[in-house]
C-alpha cells in the first residue's frame, strides 16, 4: 500500500484514500465459490525437516495447477516491529502442499517492507531462503515502500536490489532474465504441457524499462504471460493513472497477456477490460494489509483447471491456520479464510481460444480412409464433398449409401467437423417434422449390413452438431444412425412393437439414446447419454461386448447404461438409415443437424481406438 499509518488527505495518503472505497467489480467474472475446503496443519507452522524433505518437482503436464500470489507484507517488517513467522508460515504452506495442489510458482505483489531499510530486506529475504533451499521458484518486484517511491526503475541501488536482484535468481529453473537495471524480471514455468511467463515488473517502469518487457515479449511471442506489478487497478472498475499508462504502454497491445495481478490499494477487487486484438484481460487486486496482523501474509492460490477452462481462486492465511489448534482470538477467526466474491471467486476462461491469437493450436490434419479401417469394420462412410445420390462404403463391404428426399427436402455438405474427426467434412441435414421435410440416406437393398446381428459384439460411432435453431417441438427423436424393421414384424413385441429395431437418437432434450432390442430378449434395451449443448460437435459411440452395451459420449461411459444382458441386434434384413427414423415401418423424422463420419465395427473397440483418438 502506498501510504502510511496516518489517514491524511495529501501525497501518498491521498493516493491510498480512493483504495478504501468499495471496488464496483465487473460482472464478466463469476462470483463467489462454493465453501472452503483447506487442510489445517497438524502443527502450527510446522515444516518438513530440510534433510528429508523433498526437491521442488511440480507435474509439468497435469492439467491442473496452482499458481500462488503473496500481496503486500510491508506491516510485517516495519522498522522494530519485525516479524516474519507469518510469511514462513506461507511459505511452509506452499512446501508441504506443493505436490498436492501442484503449486508451480509464487508471485510476491511488491511492498515486502514498509521502509526499504537493510534490517527489514534482510529479514524478509531471509524467510525467502525457504524456498531457495528447495529450489522452488517464485518471484518478487519493488513496490513504492521498498525502494524511494519517487524514483523508477533507473534508480540504482538499494537494500531490496541487494537482497533481490537477478543474482539471486541465477540457476533457477525458473529465471528467464532481468533488466540492465535489475528491477524487472520475467520467469517461466512449465505447466498443462506448455510453458507460461510470469513478467514481474517494478513499481515504476521507465523508458528503458518498457523497452526491455516489450523486448521479452517479442522474444516469447507464443507464451501466455500473467503479468505482476504493484501498482495498476485501483478502484470502481478503474485504473490508476500509472496503471492506465501500463494498460496503454504495454498491456492493450500485447495479446499475451490475459492476466494481470497487483496490490498496492484496499479492498481486493477484479475487472476486466478488452484489449486491442478483443480479447479479455482479467485484472486483479489482491492486497490485505489492511486487515488483522497486517494481513497476516495471506495467500492467493489460483488453480488452473484446463479441462474445465476456468480458474478458481481462494484467499487464506497459512500462519492462522497453522495457530487454530491453539485456539484463535476473535479477529483471528474473521480472516483464517476470505469468502467474499473478490477473494473467493472463478474466472470462465477457454484457454485454447484465448491463446489462439498468438499460439494457435494447429488444426488436426484429416486422415486417410485407410486408418480408420480397423479390424473387424464392416461400414465407414465420411463426407469430403458434397453427397450425389451415392455415398461409397470405404470399408469395401458393399453398404453403400443411397440418398432418399422427401417433401421436396435436400441434403447440404459443409467444412465443418469436429476438431477430431477423421475426415474434414459433414453432411448438413435439414429435416422437419410437420409436414414432414428432408433428406436422409439408407443402405442399397443388398448390403450386407442389412442382416447383420453382430452376436459377438459391435462398435457404432458418429460424430453430430446440432444447430442453433434446433427446436425440440421440429427435431425431436430424430435417427443419427439405426436399423429399419420393427419389433412387430420381427416377433417381438414387448414394450411398443411400431419401435425400430435399433436406432440412436435424439431426444427432445438433445440426449442421445440408442434403442435396440437384442437378440436374447423381447423388450427394447435402452442406453441414455446426458443432454449435449448445441453447436457443439460430439462425439457418439455404443460399444458392444457381446454381453453388455455402453454408450460413450466424448469417450466418456454415461451413468445410464443398464447392466441388463444384451446380445447382438435384431435383424429382419431391412435397411439402415443415416439422418432418419422410422416408426411403424415409415420414415417420421429427419435429423435436423450435421453428420460426420460414421463407422461400424463388429467387435468392441476400447476408448483409445475410437475414431477421435
Amino acid at each position: 500500500m502506498c501510504t502510511s499509518h496516518d489517514h491524511v488527505p495529501g501525497g501518498e495518503a491521498a493516493q491510498a484514500g480512493a483504495g478504501r472505497r468499495g471496488f464496483l467489480r465487473a460482472t464478466a467474472l463469476l462470483g463467489a465459490a462454493a465453501t472452503a475446503s483447506v487442510a489445517v496443519p497438524a502443527v502450527a507452522g510446522a515444516a518438513p525437516a530440510e534433510s528429508t524433505a523433498p526437491g521442488w518437482r511440480p507435474d509439468s503436464d497435469s492439467r491442473r495447477f496452482t499458481l500462488a500470489v503473496m500481496p503486500d507484507t510491508q506491516y510485517l517488517f516495519d522498522g522494530p516491529s519485525i516479524d516474519k513467522a507469518p510469511v514462513e508460515a506461507s511459505l511452509r504452506y506452499l512446501l508441504e502442499h506443493g505436490r498436492k495442489e501442484n503449486i508451480v510458482f509464487l508471485s510476491h505483489l511488491g511492498d515486502l517492507t514498509q521502509n526499504g531499510t537493510q534490517p527489514e530486506v534482510a529479514a524478509i529475504s531471509e524467510a525467502f531462503r525457504l524456498l531457495d533451499r528447495r529450489g522452488v521458484g517464485y518471484s518478487v518486484l519493488a513496490g513504492n515502500h521498498d525502494v524511494k517511491s519517487s524514483t523508477d526503475d533507473q534508480r540504482g541501488a538499494t537494500p531490496y536490489l541487494d537482497a533481490f536482484g537477478p543474482e539471486r535468481f541465477q540457476g533457477k529453473k525458473t529465471f528467464g532474465g532481468a533488466s540492465p537495471d535489475g528491477y524487472n524480471s520475467f520467469h517461466l514455468f512449465t505447466a498443462a504441457g506448455r510453458q507460461w511467463m510470469v513478467l514481474a515488473l517494478d513499481w515504476r517502469l521507465s523508458a528503458k524499462g518498457y523497452a526491455w518487457a516489450e523486448d521479452v515479449l517479442a522474444r516469447h511471442p507464443k507464451i501466455p504471460v500473467i503479468l505482476t506489478t504493484h501498482e495498476l487497478v485501483v478502484e470502481d472498475d478503474s485504473l490508476s493513472a500509472y496503471g492506465q499508462q501500463l494498460w496503454d504502454r504495454l498491456i492493450e497491445d500485447h495479446d499475451q497477456i490475459f492476466l494481470t495481478l497487483n496490490g498496492h490499494y484496499w479492498p481486493a477487487g477484479r475487472t476486466t477490460r478488452k484489449n486491442a486484438a478483443g480479447h479479455d484481460v482479467h485484472l486483479h487486486l489482491t492486497n490485505y494489509q489492511n486487515r488483522y496482523f497486517g494481513g497476516a501474509a495471506m495467500i492467493r492460490l489460483y488453480r488452473f483447471d484446463l479441462d474445465r477452462n476456468v480458474i478458481d481462486v481462494e484467499t487464506v492465511s497459512p500462519w492462522i491456520l497453522g495457530r487454530a489448534a491453539k485456539g484463535l482470538n476473535e479477529l483471528e477467526r474473521q480472516e483464517i479464510e476470505l469468502s467474499g466474491d473478490a477473494d473467493r471467486f472463478s474466472v470462465d476462461i477457454d484457454f485454447a481460444a484465448r491463446f489462439s491469437g498468438f499460439d494457435p493450436v494447429p488444426a488436426r490434419p484429416a486422415r486417410p480412409a485407410s486408418r480408420i479401417l480397423v479390424p473387424g469394420t464392416v461400414a465407414y462412410w465420411r463426407f469430403d464433398s458434397a453427397v450425389s445420390d451415392t455415398v461409397r462404403d470405404l470399408s469395401g463391404h458393399g453398404n453403400d449409401l443411397t440418398l432418399v428426399t422427401v417433401g421436396g427436402g435436400s441434403l447440404g455438405w459443409s467444412a465443418d467437423h469436429h476438431p477430431d474427426q477423421p475426415g474434414h467434412g459433414s453432411l448438413e441435414f435439414q429435416g422437419f417434422k410437420s409436414p414432414l421435410k428432408g433428406a436422409y440416406l439408407r443402405t442399397v437393398d443388398k448390403a450386407p449390413l442389412n442382416s447383420a446381428t453382430f452376436g459377438n459384439g459391435y462398435t457404432i460411432e458418429a460424430f453430430y452438431r446440432l444447430p442453433a435453431d434446433w427446436d425440440p417441438s421440429h427435431h425431436a427423436w430424430s435417427g443419427i444412425i439405426g436399423r429399419t424393421g420393427t419389433g412387430g414384424a420381427a416377433g417381438k413385441t414387448a414394450d411398443d412393437p411400431d419401435e425400430p429395431l435399433a436406432t440412436l437418437s435424439l431426444s427432445n432434450d438433445r440426449e442421445p439414446q440408442w434403442a435396440m432390442r437384442p437378440l436374447n430378449q423381447q423388450g427394447i434395451a435402452t442406453n441414455w447419454g446426458q443432454e449435449t449443448p448445441l453447436e457443439t460437435w460430439w462425439h457418439l459411440a455404443v460399444v458392444n461386448d457381446g454381453r453388455h452395451t455402453t454408450l460413450y459420449v466424448e469417450g466418456c461411459p454415461v451413468v445410464r447404461n443398464p447392466r441388463a444382458s444384451a446380445v447382438g441386434i435384431t435383424s429382419v434384413g431391412l435397411p439402415w438409415l443415416l439422418g432418419g427414423y422410422e416408426y411403424g415401418g415409415k420414415i417420421d423424422q429427419i435429423l435436423h443437424g450435421r453428420l460426420g463420419d460414421v463407422r461400424i465395427v463388429q467387435r468392441a473397440l476400447p476408448v483409445t481406438s475410437f475414431m477421435n483418438h
